[in-house]
Parts: C-alpha cells; sequence; structure tokens
C-alpha cells in the first residue's frame, strides 16, 4: 500500500462525517475482502453475558477469532522470527487504508471485538511507544469523533509490541465510555480548572486515571507528568506498563489511563480446569472481557475477574503516589 495513493480523512471529512466515512470504508472492506467478511459476520454470533458490580458493570465476551491475539507471543525471538502484519508493504492484497496526516493508516481489523472495529498503525515501523504518540492519539480521536480509540502497551496486550499502532471502535461499545459520567463525581478530584478535571478511580475493580479538558495541551501537560513519575517507578520497563482509552466527545478530550504491573495473570498460565486463556489489553480494562475459549467463558466468575484486575493493576501505594505526582 502506498500511502500516497490513497484517500486523507482530512479531505473526506470536508463532504461526510466521520462516521460516515468509516462506516463505508468498513462496508467496502466487508463486502471486497473475505476475510474481514467471514469474521465480521461472525460477531453475529458472539455471546456475551454480564456481572453487575457496585455501580457498575462487566462484560464478558465469547469470541473464538481473538485467540490469535489472547495466545500472541510477544517476547523478542518469537517478534524476529514473524513478519511484521502491520507493514504496508506487507498487508493482504484486499486491504485497503485511510491515510491520516502523513504517519498514520486507517485499517480495518480483521479479527474484530467491536462492530466497527479499526487497527491504526503508523507508516514506520516503530516500537509501541505512547509518549512519543500522544500527540498523534489526539488527532485521530479528533478526526474519528463517533469512535474511541485505545493503545496498548508492549507488555499490556499489544500483539504487534514492534509497530506503533492504537486501535479504535464506535463509541459506546465499552461499558467505562458511559460509567465515567456517572461515577466520576465518587471518584478522587486530582487536579480542577475552568477547562479541566482528572480523576482517581480506585474502587473500579482496576485502578483509572480519568483526564476530561478541551484543551489538548492541558492534558499532554498532565499525561507527561504521570508518564513521568510511573517511569521511574518501573525504571526496569522499556516503557512503563499501560492501556489507554480515549475519546474526544462535546469538544473535550477524555482519557482513561490505566497503570498496571502485569502482563498476564496467574490464571493465564495454568494447567487444566484453573486455565482462563485471557490476557487482559484496553477492551477488558474498558469493560469487556474477551474470551477466545468456550470453556472460559462458561465458567469465569465475577470473583475471577476481580482477582485478574488486582494480580495485573498497580498495588494501593503506587496508585497514591502517582495521584500524588498528578495533583502536586
Amino acid at each position: 500500500m502506498n500511502t500516497a495513493s490513497i484517500d486523507r480523512i482530512e479531505d473526506l471529512l470536508k463532504e461526510k462525517s466521520s462516521v460516515e466515512i468509516l462506516s463505508d470504508f468498513l462496508n467496502q472492506q466487508v463486502r471486497d475482502w473475505p476475510l474481514a467478511n467471514g469474521n465480521f459476520k461472525g460477531l453475529e454470533k458472539v455471546e456475551e453475558k454480564e456481572f453487575a458490580f457496585d455501580g457498575f458493570r462487566m462484560k464478558v465476551q465469547f469470541n473464538p477469532e481473538r485467540i490469535r491475539s489472547s495466545a500472541a507471543k510477544v517476547d523478542k525471538k518469537s517478534i524476529e522470527n514473524r513478519a511484521c502484519f502491520l507493514c504496508l508493504d506487507k498487508l493482504p492484497a484486499e486491504q485497503g487504508g485511510i491515510a491520516q496526516g502523513k504517519e498514520y493508516v486507517i485499517l480495518v481489523n480483521p479479527f474484530p471485538i467491536i462492530p466497527q472495529h479499526f487497527t491504526i498503525p503508523k507508516v514506520d515501523h516503530v516500537d509501541q511507544s505512547f509518549m512519543d504518540n500522544l500527540e498523534g492519539m489526539l488527532s485521530l480521536v479528533k478526526d474519528m469523533q463517533g469512535y474511541t480509540l485505545f493503545y496498548n502497551g508492549p507488555k499490556c496486550g499489544a500483539s504487534a509490541p514492534d509497530h506503533m499502532h492504537f486501535q479504535g471502535g464506535n463509541k459506546g461499545f465499552m461499558p467505562v465510555e458511559q460509567e465515567y459520567f456517572s461515577l466520576k463525581e465518587k471518584a478522587d478530584l486530582l487536579l480542577k480548572s475552568e477547562d479541566l478535571e482528572v480523576r482517581a478511580f480506585n474502587h473500579y475493580l482496576r485502578k483509572m486515571i480519568s483526564v476530561e479538558t478541551a484543551n489538548a495541551s492541558e492534558l499532554i501537560a498532565v499525561v507527561a507528568k504521570f508518564y513521568e513519575a510511573f517511569a521511574a517507578m518501573q525504571a526496569e520497563e522499556k516503557e512503563p506498563m499501560l492501556n489507554v482509552i480515549c475519546s474526544y466527545v462535546d469538544g473535550k478530550y477524555i482519557m482513561h489511563l490505566f497503570p498496571r504491573k502485569l502482563h498476564r495473570p496467574t490464571q493465564y498460565f495454568a494447567e487444566g480446569d484453573d486455565q482462563l486463556l485471557i490476557s487482559p489489553a484496553s477492551v477488558d480494562f474498558g469493560g469487556v472481557f474477551i474470551t477466545p475459549r468456550r470453556e472460559d467463558f462458561e465458567k469465569i466468575t465475577a470473583a475471577d475477574i476481580e482477582d485478574m484486575f488486582k494480580q495485573v493493576c498497580v498495588d494501593e501505594e503506587v496508585f497514591a503516589a502517582l495521584c500524588e505526582k498528578i495533583a502536586g
């Protein structure tokens, strides 16, 4: 794929809304690309169940096509021994794209979780790196209004940690998108100004810091302070372990940061009936646990979800320290 030969979303937005543009693009890809056609039709057969907690809920999705992601080997040797499936010159012939700026290309994800699921790789083959691409995420989410973007860190669910990319899907799929508004008054207020609110959610199964602002530079400043503090706490990591969900709603950016300490919970590596092949990433943190095996879907409990989040999220002391750095 040559980015000079494909449409640019900036040009298309002069004639249509982002929802119209990306819906038309997805429909064309599903029609013309057999792999995407089969897997998006498969979403119609995906099963879901739901667990209620105190004022919020967790969904569980049975989606067998996601076994590739959940079981992905992301160690250095495995990555070196496989071709990068996000490099534009290695994409299937049927796969089209829409350029955004000079750095990103919007692609249809052929193994969807979300009814409209996109992967947005950087044109250049560079490692996942959140802060280096934060401005890019804010630009994308503004051009993709009606969609929520998310970022999986190198050890936080990314199945291609060697190629920088975001993912996106239509708004409203993840419960966190609605629950943020209903729960935020109960959260700890870390910062507040005319254009900015930063809140910490410590009683949401997972640890979450949310930034809401109309000002991109204010968001970047808050996230940079958080990231610098967290990077110092995980100095042994190339990047602190992090999942991010971001949307642009009514003229405001809303970004949820999920600091974590572990890639996969013990249940992932257990044997026999004790195993749950679940590798939490941003969608799971957003409130939808993905189970690629039926036995996991049928046996998972609310207690399992709570325990897995407890394992992979940072502990109380680290979260409190991060909150203090942001508020300070």
